[in-house]
């Protein structure tokens, strides 16, 4: 039976060029309501992704998004939100987009296209049997992603993808496959819109649980966060002082001294 794409089939709106502007917003809106829906269902096997990839990653482990477009930019965005957010090294969840770099920004023709590069570019990072590899193509038929999952697989590495359409080649090939039913896009085939909404919303749930997991969060504060300017500084001086009882400039001393919100309360847990 021939694969159907439904994050490809025509959208359920026409002619969008003769619609008034408020139209247009309240009938994206309307359809971006979709997306909490169908995330939501997805959430048994999220729950059993993550309960996957923690153990891994308290070994050591490493995760690595793959993604060509919209796909791999998100992809990458969430990486790159770890570091800054969980004080994490950058080194932990990395995002790699067909294209390489260049791809953030602009498109590189037919990167998405090698079954082979993908695995290539894992492989350069060394990957192992602790590591997770999580594609993600709305399609669910990307080479570069399909050609890396089904090489990690077969080295028996732990494997997921997330995909809008069900019974993908991508999900055959991944142990752990996501599949967010959106339907079609508000503009036929752009799924930088519903899809691209849902796969974001999902890289969240991953990596914030895990991070959570991971002992990064406590209470519901990000105490490892980087102090990289004044509105964290000033939010994680707040933190110190709650835990501490502190004033806020010794609370805010303390915390520059040590470097994050845990460091510094644990440091005047011992001093008291």
């Amino acid at each position: 039976m021939a694969f159907i794409k439904i994050s490809e089939q025509p959208s359920l709106y026409n002619d969008l060029e003769k619609k008034p502007v408020r139209e247009l917003l309240e009938d994206i809106n309307t359809e971006d309501q979709k997306v909490a829906l169908a995330v939501r269902k997805a959430i048994p096997q999220i729950e059993k992704l993550v309960n996957e990839i923690v153990p891994r990653m308290k070994q050591g482990g490493r995760i690595f998004y793959m993604g060509a477009g919209t796909s791999g930019r998100l992809g990458v965005l969430d990486a790159s939100e770890i570091p800054p957010t969980y004080g994490m090294p950058p080194t932990l969840v990395i995002g790699l987009i067909a294209g390489g770099d260049t791809a953030l920004r602009n498109p590189v023709e037919k990167a998405e296209d090698d079954p082979d590069r993908g695995w290539q570019e894992l492989q350069e990072r060394h990957i192992s049997d602790k590591d997770t590899v999580i594609g993600i193509a709305a399609s669910g038929t990307t080479p570069y992603v399909i050609g890396a999952l089904h090489q990690a697989r077969a080295c028996g590495i732990l494997t997921a993808c997330i995909t809008s359409n069900p019974d993908s080649p991508m999900a055959a090939e991944a142990e752990f496959p996501i599949e967010m039913i959106v339907g079609p896009e508000y503009v036929t085939g752009s799924s930088r819109m519903k899809s691209g909404t849902g796969q974001k919303m999902i890289l969240n749930m991953i990596s914030t649980t895990v991070m959570i997991r991971l002992g990064r969060v406590k209470g519901n504060k990000m105490v490892n966060m980087q102090l990289t300017n004044q509105k964290l500084v000033d939010r994680g001086t707040r933190m110190v002082a709650e835990a501490t009882g502190l004033p806020y400039e010794q609370a805010k001393n303390l915390l520059l001294m040590h470097g994050s919100v845990m460091h510094a309360v644990q440091a005047y847990q011992v001093q008291e």
